[in-house]
């Protein structure tokens, strides 16, 4: 077996065009043109538009090489392209090989004949995927979502690449994974399928082992299985005709667990087919040397299992790992930008890493993306990230009716189920992005048609009887044939694809859903929810708190991203919320709109731009805050909460916690609080203050809970300690306090409907001499308090290469930011509550290169009242 790589300079031009210029693979035509300065960032104000026309045009690609001695010493060659995005003709030396149409697939084409030593030429025209979904769509209109190019359903190719409600449209073209020749000789492997059995505290790793055979010769197989510690066990069998079932049995292995929950150790699992030629012997020869296939697979030790049993609010919905049920934490996964092959290892696993800080345990990889390279699944299963695995379908209807889209559809899912079912990460195959809701509560039935249907009615009232039956007739049988293909492939098709090719991860045809095909499909007594009245709705965030769901597989709200970041896409004189260009980064037609309508019923007006951002980043993570929190409250009811979204494709207002620089926003740090082992937190009800604390640890937590009644002055009115007993994997209600009488009203006090605007409660949780946790809770909204002048101050020190700041307020300091100029940094905390006479640590890295007193001239601090003030 010998490989050799085509990835690396390529040439392409503009399809007519005279000259080639270089580029780059994987890679593409915006990422091309921009190296060359072709074309201006597509990123920045509103060039997004200006380069339309490269998604609109076709393109073609070039390289010549030269075929190695070994390469053509193998019996049969082949091309592989790992993914061409998307309508693809490919030749090589004039020869058409094959076209394509689907960015999810892996395609190949034996090449050997066609090759020659030298001065070889690969040649792959791409086509225009917009004109394409284009012309398929004014055959037949199919629903996608409203800030998309239209016709996008008809093409498998990333929907939202597109268009969505917060990403561009700016769909790549090129080829964009991994391409490459590949020689064998005899035989190859064709399929390897890693499954494990657990029992009785040991585990068995067994491969079945498929080859293409070519040869008359002699096959064995060899498993081989190395330990996190470097030892290793394997086994040999000679190959049947029939698939092999090779294993081996760890008899003290090491589980893998979730982040939070264990260890991740990973074993990595190798597979290698030797030949010998000449006539098949009917025994094993001891000559078997030559390797003529191979595979290499990382793999963590665990059971998985998402439960379902009827319990007294209907059907519960958890993640077991292990045995042990997992509460999942986490967001859902968009790709990581819009032009996926500039994403670089380093800021990857910068994302991931970041996810587990922020106890995360989960990731849903979203519908409307695509399936995610090794990359991302490789740092998962480092990291401990579940991987909730949707297959590529999202709020649109497609052309399930059409046998060869179908077939077209059934091949992507098998590969990619046999790429990723190995994977310590995965835990669930779930079929689509919102499509069931969409057939349920959208109006994707006789509603859309009957509205399609008016304008021809009202302009011919002569025949509007005659009209309106007789199209109405066709359209419904459109609907019905496409609600009943959609039924057919996701509740059939695709879950029978899954059960024949990893029959030991579980299926969900859709999400939302309660596996009632069309019915409640968004409830709360059975399956996963999406809840998006406070953001489009416009509720409040208290009404989180009236949700019950068995799983919150979606919810969340938008914030600016930080004003570095919209520096790099607005010049400041477009610094305002409704200029052109911050119009042009928000793609939610209402969302800042939303934003602004909820700050002010949260906060006080910002005093400018600045501040505006800077609320608008509190006002997300309060209000996620206030949900997960709830639900951690009600771990027996509530088994996961995702956030929509964890990160951004571009820069842009959206519901990412951390921006498509990698800038954390409020938001992210919030979570790393909220989404904590240990949970502390307080149910404020009017003058009411309840004190929870939800373990998530296997095992009891105890400590003590302090809390106080103060002025944001710090005068102590009332005082307590209450110790606490936490149960593992529950939330204790620990005490509720009512302080009716003390905060009524008075003659000296400014009052809010009777409430004192200076009065707070605190609670911090402790463990010996260790704060765990501390949160505070107003008698009046953020915009009313009687904030005065915190009086903040800090110190700086250097310690084991971290920059220290001590910062200490002598009033209440809400919503503390910490910043350094000029320079990107994570903090131990931000965002946070100091409330007077209390000091702060938080630690972040020393930026290279960084002194003292660099460190103390770019510190800048600001807290709520400086919003206004």
């Amino acid at each position: 077996m010998y490989t050799q790589s085509l990835s690396g300079p390529w040439h392409f031009r503009q399809l007519g065009a005279n000259d080639w210029l270089p580029a780059q693979a994987p890679g593409g035509v915006h990422t091309d043109l921009l190296a060359l300065g072709r074309i201006p960032d597509p990123f920045v104000a509103d060039n997004e538009k200006a380069v339309q026309w490269v998604a609109e045009s076709d393109w073609e690609y070039r390289r010549t090489f030269d075929a190695s001695a070994e390469l053509l010493a193998e019996e049969r060659v082949y091309l592989v392209g790992d993914g061409l995005d998307t309508l693809a003709e490919v030749r090589l030396n004039g020869h058409l090989l094959g076209q394509t149409d689907n960015m999810f697939r892996r395609y190949e084409w034996e090449v050997k004949s066609l090759l020659r030593p030298t001065a070889n030429e690969l040649l792959i025209a791409f086509a225009s995927p917009v004109r394409y979904v284009t012309a398929k769509q004014a055959e037949r209109p199919l629903r996608g979502v409203t800030q998309a190019i239209v016709g996008g359903p008809h093409l498998r190719k990333a929907p939202c690449q597109f268009g969505w409600d917060w990403g561009p449209q700016l769909p790549p073209i090129g080829i964009w994974k991994d391409i490459r020749l590949e020689g064998y000789s005899i035989a190859r492997l064709t399929d390897v399928h890693l499954r494990q059995h657990h029992a009785h505290g040991q585990v068995e790793v067994q491969a079945e082992v498929k080859v293409e055979q070519w040869s008359d010769a002699a096959l064995e197989a060899t498993l081989r299985v190395t330990a996190p510690d470097g030892s290793s066990t394997e086994t040999t069998r000679a190959l049947p005709d029939a698939p092999l079932a090779l294993s081996i049995s760890i008899a003290t292995p090491q589980l893998w667990w979730p982040n939070g929950y264990g260890d991740q150790p990973l074993y990595e699992v190798e597979v290698e087919v030797k030949a010998e030629a000449g006539e098949k012997p009917s025994t094993l020869s001891s000559t078997l040397t030559s390797a003529v296939a191979s595979a290499s697979y990382t793999i963590g030790l665990r059971t998985i299992e998402l439960r379902q049993q009827p319990d007294q609010w209907g059907r519960s919905w958890q993640f077991v790992v292990n045995g042990v049920p997992i509460f999942a934490k986490g967001g859902n996964w968009i790709p990581a930008d819009s032009f996926p092959t500039r994403l670089t290892d380093a800021f990857l696993e910068g994302l991931i890493r970041w996810a587990a800080d922020a106890h995360f345990n989960m990731l849903r990889v979203w519908g409307g993306g695509f399936y995610e390279e090794e990359r991302f699944y490789d740092l998962c299963d480092r990291y401990g990230i579940l991987v909730w695995q949707e297959f590529v379908f999202s709020c649109s209807i497609y052309p399930l009716d059409d046998p060869v889209f179908v077939e077209n559809c059934r091949i992507e899912a098998v590969e990619n189920i046999r790429r990723l079912r190995h994977r310590a990460s995965l835990a669930l195959w779930c079929g689509n992005n919102e499509m069931e809701w969409g057939w349920e509560s959208w109006g994707w039935a006789k509603q859309d048609w009957e509205d399609a249907l008016r304008p021809y009615v009202e302009r011919v009232p002569a025949l509007r009887q005659l009209v309106r039956l007789a199209d109405s007739r066709l359209l419904l049988a459109d609907w019905r044939q496409l609600r009943d293909a959609y039924d057919r492939f996701f509740h059939h098709d695709l879950p029978a694809w899954v059960a024949a090719e990893d029959p030991d991860h579980a299926y969900w045809p859709s999400s939302p859903s309660s596996d009632t095909p069309f019915q409640d499909v968004n409830g709360e007594v059975q399956g996963d929810s999406h809840y998006w009245e406070v953001w489009h709705g416009r509720k409040p965030f208290t009404a989180y708190r009236t949700t019950f769901p068995r799983f919150q597989s979606e919810f969340g709200f938008q914030a600016l991203p930080p004003l570095k970041t919209i520096a790099t896409y607005a010049e400041p004189a477009d610094w305002n919320m409704t200029s052109y260009v911050m119009e042009h980064h928000q793609k939610n037609a209402a969302g800042n709109g939303l934003m602004i309508g909820q700050m002010t019923e949260t906060f006080r007006m910002p005093k400018d731009f600045s501040s505006l951002v800077y609320l608008s980043l509190m006002l997300q993570a309060e209000g996620i805050r206030y949900g997960v929190e709830h639900w951690r409250r009600h771990p027996e009811r509530v088994a996961g909460a995702l956030y929509w979204q964890f990160n951004d494709c571009w820069p842009v207002a959206s519901w990412a916690s951390v921006d498509y620089f990698g800038r954390w926003k409020a938001l992210h740090y919030a979570a790393r609080r909220f989404f904590a082992p240990v949970l502390l937190s307080i149910l404020d009800a009017g003058a009411s203050m309840g004190i929870y604390v939800t373990n998530d640890l296997p095992a009891p937590w105890e400590g003590v809970a302090r809390w106080s009644l103060e002025t944001v002055s710090g005068e102590v009115w009332e005082a307590g300690e209450e110790v606490v007993a936490a149960g593992p994997a529950a939330a204790t209600h620990v005490r509720t306090l009512d302080f009716g009488d003390r905060v009524a009203a008075h003659k000296l006090t400014p009052l809010l409907s009777g409430a004192r605007r200076d009065l707070i409660f605190v609670c911090e949780l402790w463990q010996g001499e260790k704060l765990i946790a501390r949160n505070i809770a107003t008698f009046a909204p953020n915009k009313h308090l009687a904030l005065a002048e915190p009086g903040l101050s800090w110190a700086i020190s250097i310690q084991d290469g971290q920059l220290r700041f001590d910062v200490t307020a002598k009033s209440l300091a809400r919503f503390v930011e910490l910043a350094l100029e000029g320079e990107d940094v994570v903090f131990s905390d931000n965002y946070f509550d100091l409330p007077a006479g209390r000091t702060a640590a938080i630690t972040c890295t020393l930026p290279v290169g960084w002194t003292l007193a660099r460190a103390l001239d770019a510190l800048r601090v600001r807290s709520l009242r400086d919003s206004y003030a």
